[in-house]
């Protein structure tokens, strides 16, 4: 996967199956993770470079991206402006 102008494809971490203290979260109480690693990034736009690179794993917003599934795999499209910090 190649992206156009300022777009980045992140693959999301996992939700967490258990809590801190042991007990198991069902699927329909999971939240959606917030933090993922980019796997591809575009060029930039209108001559601006990316901050993001391959390989860093970043948190985004809530809502942010389009979900998408290739080769059986989960992944988000997103501007780069979405992501909110790289850790």
């Amino acid at each position: 996967m190649k992206p156009i102008n300022d777009r980045v494809v992140i693959k999301p971490a996992t939700a967490e199956e258990t809590t801190k203290g042991g007990i198991i979260i069902p699927d329909t109480a999971k939240e959606k993770p917030q933090r993922g690693e980019v796997v591809a990034v575009g060029p930039g736009k209108d001559g601006n470079k990316m901050t993001v690179q391959e390989g860093d794993i970043v948190l985004y917003g809530k809502y942010a991206g389009q979900e998408i599934n290739f080769e059986g795999e989960d992944y988000l499209i997103m501007r780069e402006d979405d992501i909110l910090i790289i850790l």
